[in-house]
């Protein structure tokens, strides 16, 4: 495993959107533990490829206190979204920027597990909250394109 770079604001290429994954080989499976143990190196909950400079639709995370409970999800695709929360929001590639940001309090997920299989999970709270956060890297948008200008 390696550690990789994460691309830090302003960077353009923290703008590009992600293309869908078409197959999962021992190259992609690679990418995704350099991910994890880039993620888990620089204490964050999440890290999108776009962070890394691999622009395709596919994140890690774990927001479990002991950090044992990793989740890789590819194509994701939020299919519901209910009720609202604010929760301050920090990202790996804004640094020291912290800021309270509205997301949808549920969520219904379709995304790609690492074994190629379509599932669909539900969210809610800090977990729905993170995978809004996640996905918006994918499309191109930081946390902070949220704020008010003011």
């Amino acid at each position: 495993m390696a550690l990789l770079e994460i691309l830090k604001f302003p960077d353009p290429r923290l703008r590009t959107k992600a293309q869908p994954i078409e197959k999962i080989d021992d190259n992609l499976l690679r990418q995704i533990d350099d991910m994890y143990e880039t993620m888990y190196e620089s204490q964050g909950v999440g890290l999108a490829g776009t962070q890394v400079n691999f622009h395709s639709r596919i994140f890690v995370m774990d927001i479990s206190p002991s950090h044992n409970e990793p989740l890789c999800v590819m194509n994701p695709e939020i299919l519901h979204k209910e009720g609202r929360r604010f929760e301050e929001e920090a990202c790996l590639s804004v640094i020291g920027a912290y800021e309270k940001v509205e997301r949808a309090e549920k969520i219904r997920l379709r995304m790609m597990d690492i074994h190629g299989k379509i599932i669909e999970i539900d969210a809610e709270g800090f977990m729905a909250h993170c995978i809004q956060h996640e996905i918006d890297h994918l499309n191109g948008i930081l946390f902070i394109d949220h704020l008010s200008r003011l």
